[in-house]
Order: C-alpha cells, then structure tokens, then sequence
C-alpha cells in the first residue's frame, strides 16, 4: 500500500506570493502597524486563522473609511489585497484613502495572472464588444475581473450553461458585437475547451484569451492522473475554493471513492479502513498550506499501517525465501541483529547484509526494540532461524521510488558520479540512473566532467528492466518555462532589471534577464554615436537596464541603459555656467575655429576671433590637437545644446589687470615672470 501526494499540490504561485508578503509584514512589524486583509486573504480557514493568532485583522470596503481614519504615525494601518483581487473601483478608493492619509497603506496581492485578466478585460472594453467569461459569479476573482469591462458582458459557470443561455436569446443580445472570452483562472481546462467550441461555431472571428492558470492546469492534469491509479483520493482545500472544488470533481469522476475535506481532523479514519485499498492520493488546492498536506499524508499514513496490522492479526504468518517481512530487533552486536518476526523462526541480519560500510558500528545504529524491514534470504526450520538482508529491501525501496517517479513525472535529485560512455551515470539512494549526453544539457562540444560531483535535479523518462533512464535536461526546460511564466506576468514599462550580455549584434545587445532575453539597440547604449555595441559593452558583463516596451505575445522586450542621470549635457549643465574659466583639451579644428572638449560627449565651439588677440589665418597657426587650455564659457545655447569659448577674453582680462598695475607692481610682476 502506498500514500502519494500530487506534486503540484498546495499553494500556487500567485497565493505563495500574497502569503509570502504578508508574513514579511508580520515578522518585520517594528512600527506598531495595524495590518488588515480586504476580506479572507486565501480561501482556507486554517491559514486565516494562523493570521488572526498573529493579529492580522479581517475588514471590507465598508469600513475600510474608518480604519483609514484612525491611523496615526503611533498607529499607522496597512491593508492586504487577496489573491482574488478586487473590482477597480475599491482599488481606486484605497488609493484615495492613502493619499488623504500618509499613515494609511495598502499592498496590492493581486495574482499576476488574475491581473492579466484585468487588463484583457480593460484593453477590451468598448460598446462595440461583449465580454463572456466562464467562472463562479459570486466569486470575488470574477467579481474583480468584470468590473474592468464597462459594457454588456455574461458571465456562465460551464458550457452546458453557455448553451442554455444561447437557447434563451443570448445571440440577440450580443447581435453584431465581437466576442471576448476568458476563464477564470481556477475554471475547469476542459469546460473551458468546449465553451471555445461552442463559440467557435457560432462566430468566425472571436477573441479567445487563455487564461487559466497554467499552475491550474497542471494540479488538474495530475489529479486526473492519480485519481485513475488511486482506489481512494482526499481532496484538501478550503469549503469556498473554486479550485479545490474543481479538483474533487475531477477526482469523483474516476475514484468513486473521493473525500474532499479542509483540516486532517475531518478524515474519515474508520470509513478509510473499511474500503478495500492498495493505493491512496492526496490532491490539494491551491490556497492549501503544506502544513496542512503534510498532516494529512501522515493521518493518512498510520492508517495505512493500521490497515496492514488488521491485515497481519487475521493471516498466519508464514516465511518463505523471497519474502520480505518487518522484525523487532531483541540483540545487536556489532557483527549482527537478531529479530523477532513473530514466527517459529528468529530473524538473523548480518552486517554485511545491512550495510557496505565496513567502519560502521551496528550497536551505535540499532537498539532493541527498533522495527527493522528484510528481505527472507533463506530459511532454516532446523536451526530455527530465518537469513535476512536488509540492504536488498532498501535497494528494491528505493528503485520502486524510481518506477514511481517515472509513472508520476516526479523530479528526483541525485550526485553526478561517473562520466560513462553515451552519457552519465547519476546515483539516486543507492541506485544508479543513466542520463545520456543528449539529456544532459551539455553542449555537444563540451565535455561531460564538468557535471562529474554535482548535485543534479532529474526526471526518469524511461525504465527497461533493472535499468532507469532519466533527463536532466527536461527539468531544466520545466524550470525555465516556470520563470518564463512568472517573468512574463510581472513585467511592466520603466521596470528595471539587472542582468547579463548574452550576445553582441551589429545592431544591439542582447540582455539576459533571468531566462529571458532583452535587446538593448545600439542607440540605447552610449549618448554618443558609436560604431558598433562591443565598443561599449562586452559579452558576460552585468547591465542595469530598464523596460521600454514589451510585446508578450512575440515575446519581446526593448530594453533602455542610458538614462538622463548619464547624459553629458545634463552633467554639463549641472557643473558650469556662463562665465566659468575651464580648462578644454582641443579636438578638432576647422578654418572657422577650434572645438573644445569640456567634458566627455560636451564639446564647445572657440571662434577664430576668439583664439588669439592678433588675427590669425587659420586654428592651427596657435592650437594643436590634443592641446589642454583655459578658455571661458561665454555663451550656452540649451535648445541647441552649443557652448562658445574664448581663449581671447581671458588674455583680454589678463592684459587689462597688467595695465591697471602701478608702474612699479608692473615691473615686479614681469621681473617675476621673467625669472
């Protein structure tokens, strides 16, 4: 018998997110703020009540006013938005509230993905559309998500009721209108298919929008899964949960024996014993806290323990070679352990049979009384005693793990501990796994050891035999997906990002941005022209940029770098004025007059007239390229972002204060020159 739980079981992204902020705000709470949740943050009664014990209070829309009122720097009050989101004209009083009190707050936990849907909704909403979203009408995500759509719009729990609803005249309400479809992302992925349908055959051109959780999708997948494989299935989630409602109902469907609760106390124990079962699943919605789960694996554990006792005390125990049966240990020695199987026979489990580490001392890790589980070697009526190898037990274990996580698609972890011919060959507990080369994620052209002694995340893609197959490469694709749907849900305009030169273009850089790349144009780099991007930046170094635009669908990003904080006129214009003395290094010069750069990217203009006292015919009869000399700033034109100099008005100055000296300061003064 066995217990599995799904592995996307618990909190999804968007519920671990609001969660994880508000229990941020808990732990870092050294200002007395009264923190609050707009309604029940999660649907799960469990968690809501762990935040009442840490003093989070529940309040709505209602008094929402007053708390604003009453919050003081002595007293400050912060509110929390669920998950779920709420309707846009409560998100535009809170932020009212805020600005007409500073010591009022409120953090916006809205799922990334029900934002999504709020934008589909808002981008959408025009007099020449009709809005149709598949979703639980009194549900506060779908309240949230219609009030973005300011026109006729119908909201249906499933297709039999869209279908109904055409029947009933829906077609002449929506008459010449283009269609907008959305899911709530918590709705049923079949549901939603054949609404599409149904929507597809009645007009040519409607927009569809994916929107279920794509998190969603998969615990639902994988509980239809399991609930096939699985004689019992327990449904955990909170009694208002459209998810875990979802989750039973796919469960029901094909394990009669579905039990949908909220807390381990509510498991039926004796009703669980009675059914005949071999193997049980737990599936959870995405508000259960993994707390929760774990309880439950574990109630549901001891009675699959009890189960196999009432199944022990009712058969007469027999022991036959090939057996494997479970001893309580009565004697150890460093050499052996004997057991009591409950039989004619005492079980004998030598060292060697228990471990492969010669150094290991047996009476350090047993003690009398421990439950030991062996494999029946051979059997001795005779001797009246029973040879047993633990090690063979804990092998077959383990690759029965193996199979199970290759029929459930579960990622194992392993060391990296041979480079073999094709491939690697990773250990999992005791059992070797082959990854070949190809599944490895090493490039073709590299070689295999740099993965030798690593710590590797796998899933098995096939079994033959005694011999498991496994990919590391596809986990990484998992994972890699995963960030990509969580970087494509929070990204924004003017968001700025640290990341890494991936490749350098003709054209543009090439930012990776954690799994997703971006493009810096050549433009964007430098404030002053330059010839190519590696004149600038080089590949492997680490840029801050910023979003300029994004294209979700084509999956681009224009990416800025320069920012005005870098620009040479504003660091011109922020250090010098009209009238100041600097010092310019001369850097091109033309029959008209000499340029000056002021500061790097600045360059000023020095006139002809301006370079010397006498006339001269042309720049280079005084300067020379690379020459450093004091001019000043005489004028600064900031449309046409121009600055003159004049190295003539200084010697002008200077030969002014000269003749305005006294006859014999004039003399000391040329003497100290001289000298």
């Amino acid at each position: 018998m066995s217990v599995t739980i799904s592995k996307n079981a618990g909190f999804c992204f968007g519920v671990k997110r609001a969660t994880d902020s508000l229990e941020r705000a808990i732990k870092d709470n050294t200002d007395n703020t009264r923190l609050y949740t707009l309604g029940a943050l999660i649907h799960n009664n469990v968690y809501n009540a762990h935040l009442e014990s840490c003093g989070v209070g529940v309040t709505d829309m209602a008094r929402v006013a007053e708390l604003a009122k009453s919050a003081t720097a002595a007293s400050p009050v912060k509110v929390f938005v669920r998950a779920h989101g709420i309707p846009r004209e409560d998100e535009a009083r809170l932020t009212e509230l805020c600005k007409q009190n500073g010591y009022f707050s409120f953090e916006d936990c809205t799922c990334p993905f029900v934002k999504k849907i709020h934008k589909i909704a808002e981008q959408h909403s025009s007099p020449d559309n009709f809005f149709l979203l598949l979703g639980s009408p009194e549900h506060p995500e779908v309240k949230g998500i219609v009030s973005y759509f300011e026109y006729d719009k119908q909201v249906f729990s499933s297709s039999e009721q869209l279908t109904e609803l055409f029947s009933a005249g829906l077609a002449d309400r929506i008459g010449n209108k283009r269609v907008i479809f959305a899911a709530q992302t918590t709705q049923n992925l079949l549901e939603a298919k054949k609404s599409q349908e149904i929507l597809k055959k009645l007009y040519t051109n409607p927009f569809i929008f994916d929107t279920i959780c794509s998190v969603t999708e998969s615990r639902q997948t994988e509980a239809e899964k399991l609930s096939r494989e699985c004689d019992v299935m327990v449904v955990i989630g909170g009694s208002e949960s459209s998810n875990t409602a979802k989750l039973y109902d796919v469960c029901k469907r094909n394990c009669p024996h579905t039990f949908r609760i909220e807390r381990p106390e509510e498991l039926a124990v004796n009703n669980l014993i009675s059914l005949p079962h071999t193997k049980m699943g737990i599936a959870a919605g995405a508000s259960t806290p993994s707390g929760v789960i774990w309880e439950v694996y574990k109630t549901m554990s001891e009675i699959k323990e009890n189960f196999a006792e009432l199944l022990d005390a009712t058969e007469i125990k027999t022991l036959n070679t090939g057996d494997t049966v479970v001893g309580t240990v009565t004697s150890v020695t460093d050499a052996e352990l004997y057991l009591d199987l409950g039989a004619q026979v005492t079980g004998l489990v030598k060292a060697e049979q228990i471990t492969d580490d010669p150094s290991a001392k047996l009476t350090e890790m047993y003690k009398v009384g421990d439950k030991i589980e062996a494999f029946v070697i051979r059997v001795s009526d005779i001797e009246g005693f029973a040879e047993l190898s633990k090690k063979r037990v804990d092998s077959d274990k383990n690759w029965q793990n193996i199979v199970a996580a290759c029929e459930n698609g579960e990622v194992l972890t392993g060391k990296v501990v041979e480079v073999v011919r094709g491939g690697v060959s990773v250990l999992i507990n005791a059992n070797r796994v082959f990854v070949p080369a190809s599944q490895t994620g090493v490039p073709k052209d590299e070689s295999l050891e740099v993965l030798k002694g690593q710590d590797v995340s796998l899933k098995i893609i096939e079994v033959k035999g005694k011999k498991a197959i496994g990919s590391i490469k596809v986990v990484a694709r998992e994972e890699r997906k995963a960030r990509e749907a969580a970087f494509w849900a929070e990204i924004e305009e003017g968001k700025v990002y640290t990341g890494t030169v991936k490749s350098l273009t003709a054209y543009g850089a090439f930012v990776d941005l954690g799994g997703v790349d971006g493009m810096v144009h050549k433009t964007e780099l430098s404030w002053k022209p330059i010839a190519t991007p590696a004149s600038v930046v080089s590949v492997g170094q680490e840029l801050t940029v910023f979003v300029k635009s994004f294209d979700a669908e084509k999956k681009r990003i224009s990416l800025g770098y320069k920012t005005e904080d870098t620009n040479p006129w504003t660091i011109f214009s922020a250090n010098y004025a009209v009238g100041d003395v600097v010092s310019v290094k001369i850097v091109n010069m033309m029959p008209f007059g000499a340029f000056a750069e002021i500061v790097d990217g600045v360059d000023g203009l020095i006139h002809i007239s301006q370079i010397s006292l006498e006339k001269i015919g042309k720049p280079a009869d005084v300067l020379e390229i690379g020459q450093v000399v004091d001019a000043k700033i005489v004028a600064i034109d900031e449309e046409k972002r121009n600055v003159s100099l004049s190295i003539r008005v200084l010697l002008e100055e200077a030969q002014a204060a000269q003749e305005a000296m006294p006859e014999e300061a004039a003399e000391e003064a040329a003497t100290a020159v001289e000298e």
